[in-house]
Protein backbone atom coordinates (compact mmCIF):
# COMPACT_ATOMS: atom_id res chain seq x y z
CA UNK A 1 0.00 0.00 0.00
CA UNK A 2 1.35 3.09 -0.98
CA UNK A 3 1.77 6.01 1.78
CA UNK A 4 -1.23 7.37 -0.55
CA UNK A 5 -3.40 4.98 -0.01
CA UNK A 6 -2.46 4.75 3.65
CA UNK A 7 -3.23 8.39 4.26
CA UNK A 8 -6.80 8.76 2.28
CA UNK A 9 -5.44 9.31 -0.77
CA UNK A 10 -6.85 12.15 -3.19
CA UNK A 11 -9.81 13.05 -0.09
CA UNK A 12 -6.70 13.58 2.22
CA UNK A 13 -4.72 15.04 -0.11
CA UNK A 14 -7.16 17.84 -1.22
CA UNK A 15 -8.11 18.96 2.41
CA UNK A 16 -4.19 19.45 2.89
CA UNK A 17 -3.67 21.48 -0.26
CA UNK A 18 -6.95 23.63 0.34
CA UNK A 19 -6.27 24.18 3.69
CA UNK A 20 -2.81 25.63 2.77
CA UNK A 21 -3.89 28.07 -0.42
CA UNK A 22 -6.55 29.76 2.15
CA UNK A 23 -3.63 30.17 4.00
CA UNK A 24 -1.28 31.69 1.02
CA UNK A 25 -4.71 34.04 -0.30
CA UNK A 26 -4.08 35.69 2.75
CA UNK A 27 -0.58 35.87 3.04
CA UNK A 28 1.34 39.31 2.65
CA UNK A 29 4.84 37.77 1.34
CA UNK A 30 3.62 34.79 -0.16
CA UNK A 31 0.49 35.74 -2.14
CA UNK A 32 2.78 37.74 -4.44
CA UNK A 33 5.13 34.95 -5.48
CA UNK A 34 1.92 33.91 -7.10
CA UNK A 35 1.67 35.47 -10.56
CA UNK A 36 -1.81 33.97 -11.00
CA UNK A 37 -5.03 35.95 -10.55
CA UNK A 38 -6.95 32.72 -9.38
CA UNK A 39 -5.06 30.89 -7.05
CA UNK A 40 -7.20 27.48 -8.47
CA UNK A 41 -4.33 26.64 -10.64
CA UNK A 42 -1.46 26.75 -8.60
CA UNK A 43 -3.82 24.74 -5.80
CA UNK A 44 -4.51 21.85 -8.47
CA UNK A 45 -0.80 21.59 -9.42
CA UNK A 46 0.37 21.30 -6.36
CA UNK A 47 -2.39 18.67 -5.39
CA UNK A 48 -1.38 16.57 -8.57
CA UNK A 49 2.04 16.73 -7.36
CA UNK A 50 1.90 15.80 -4.14
CA UNK A 51 -0.55 12.84 -4.89
CA UNK A 52 1.99 12.03 -7.59
CA UNK A 53 4.83 12.06 -4.76
CA UNK A 54 3.16 10.17 -2.46
CA UNK A 55 2.14 7.16 -4.60
CA UNK A 56 -0.94 8.27 -6.19
CA UNK A 57 -1.88 8.85 -9.62
CA UNK A 58 0.77 10.45 -12.44
CA UNK A 59 -1.02 13.14 -13.48
CA UNK A 60 1.33 15.32 -12.74
CA UNK A 61 4.19 14.37 -14.75
CA UNK A 62 1.35 13.64 -17.54
CA UNK A 63 0.28 17.31 -17.78
CA UNK A 64 3.54 19.01 -16.49
CA UNK A 65 6.79 16.51 -17.16
CA UNK A 66 9.43 16.69 -14.45
CA UNK A 67 8.81 18.00 -11.50
CA UNK A 68 12.10 19.98 -11.55
CA UNK A 69 11.19 22.21 -8.75
CA UNK A 70 14.25 24.30 -7.94
CA UNK A 71 14.02 25.33 -11.59
CA UNK A 72 10.31 26.46 -11.41
CA UNK A 73 10.92 28.08 -8.13
CA UNK A 74 13.51 29.65 -9.40
CA UNK A 75 12.13 33.13 -11.07
CA UNK A 76 10.66 33.95 -7.60
CA UNK A 77 12.08 35.35 -4.59
CA UNK A 78 12.15 32.66 -1.92
CA UNK A 79 13.96 33.44 1.57
CA UNK A 80 14.05 32.68 5.19
CA UNK A 81 10.52 34.65 5.97
CA UNK A 82 8.56 32.81 2.87
CA UNK A 83 9.69 29.26 3.63
CA UNK A 84 8.63 29.63 6.99
CA UNK A 85 5.23 30.92 5.98
CA UNK A 86 4.75 28.77 3.88
CA UNK A 87 5.58 25.80 6.49
CA UNK A 88 3.30 27.65 8.96
CA UNK A 89 0.08 27.23 5.94
CA UNK A 90 1.09 23.55 5.00
CA UNK A 91 1.42 23.03 8.74
CA UNK A 92 -2.13 23.96 8.85
CA UNK A 93 -3.14 21.88 5.98
CA UNK A 94 -1.81 18.87 8.04
CA UNK A 95 -3.97 19.92 11.30
CA UNK A 96 -6.99 19.94 9.10
CA UNK A 97 -6.69 16.35 8.41
CA UNK A 98 -6.31 13.32 10.60
CA UNK A 99 -3.26 11.74 10.27
CA UNK A 100 -1.00 9.47 12.58
CA UNK A 101 1.36 10.70 14.20
CA UNK A 102 3.37 8.71 12.11
CA UNK A 103 2.33 9.51 8.61
CA UNK A 104 2.34 13.38 10.02
CA UNK A 105 5.87 13.00 10.69
CA UNK A 106 6.70 11.49 7.66
CA UNK A 107 4.90 14.15 5.50
CA UNK A 108 6.05 16.84 7.70
CA UNK A 109 9.68 15.94 7.06
CA UNK A 110 9.32 15.71 3.43
CA UNK A 111 7.49 19.24 3.33
CA UNK A 112 10.08 20.94 5.36
CA UNK A 113 12.99 19.68 3.66
CA UNK A 114 11.53 20.28 0.56
CA UNK A 115 10.84 24.22 1.88
CA UNK A 116 14.42 24.51 3.02
CA UNK A 117 15.67 23.16 -0.68
CA UNK A 118 13.61 25.90 -2.23
CA UNK A 119 15.41 29.12 -0.49
CA UNK A 120 17.45 31.07 -3.19
CA UNK A 121 17.10 34.23 -1.66
CA UNK A 122 19.75 34.97 1.06
CA UNK A 123 18.73 37.17 4.04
Amino acid sequence: MSFYDEIGGAATIRKIVSVFYEGVAQDPVLRPLYPEEDLGPAEERFFHFLCQYWGGPTTYSEQRGHPRLRMRHAPFPVDIDARDRWLTHFRAGLDAVELTPEQDAKFWEYVTHAAHFMINTPG
